[in-house]
């Protein structure tokens, strides 16, 4: 992040953050409230750079988070409309996740 903030170099930003939360939530003393904080920093950062791949791996990290808060019914509705958004590439191990996800929020 601080090779980022120094070169200027942006465009993998929302994907730090997620990496960061992800890595918070496996920590031995994981920090569930840090976690969603930077899946929601790595959501707000894709949807303004517009780029749809790393919303996606966003929501789906912070979607998992709050179905093991047995916040099912939010994650689902964080992670049907930006899954819904793809109309190919659903090979793709992104899209794979999401979708058997998305099967065990119903």
């Amino acid at each position: 992040m601080a090779t980022a903030a120094v070169s200027g170099a942006r465009g993998y930003n929302a994907e730090i953050h997620r990496l960061r939360g992800e890595l918070t939530g496996r920590l031995p003393y994981p920090d569930p409230a840090k976690a969603e904080d930077s899946f929601r920093t790595a959501l707000a950062i894709a949807r303004e750079q517009g780029t749809r791949g790393y919303e996606l791996r966003a929501a789906t990290s912070l979607a998992r988070l709050w179905r093991e808060q047995g916040r099912r019914a939010e994650a689902r509705e964080l992670l049907a409309p930006v899954y819904g958004w793809f109309t190919e590439g659903f090979n793709t191990a992104d899209l794979k996740d999401a979708a058997k996800l998305l099967a065990e929020l119903v």
